[in-house]
């Protein structure tokens, strides 16, 4: 009985052990996708601000683009 508490004691260690390193390395992972998602998101912010000045730098605007009156 004791030798199959003993094993069975150790396939649990070794299940942990896969466990934790499994654990470690999903971390890595979540943690290199957060900096990655931040980058994008920095990325994202600058293009909507340059796409706005450039609307905004554009000459005429919605009211120029209707047709005249006599149509």
């Amino acid at each position: 009985m004791t030798e199959q508490l003993i094993a069975r004691v150790d396939e649990l260690e070794v299940r942990l052990a896969f466990q934790d390193d499994t654990i470690q390395a999903l971390n890595d992972v979540v943690s290199r996708q957060e900096l990655e998602l931040g980058k994008l998101r920095r990325a994202l912010e600058l293009v909507a601000r340059r796409q706005a000045d450039l609307a905004a730098s554009m000459p005429g605007d919605a009211e120029d683009d209707q047709p005249p009156p006599h149509y």
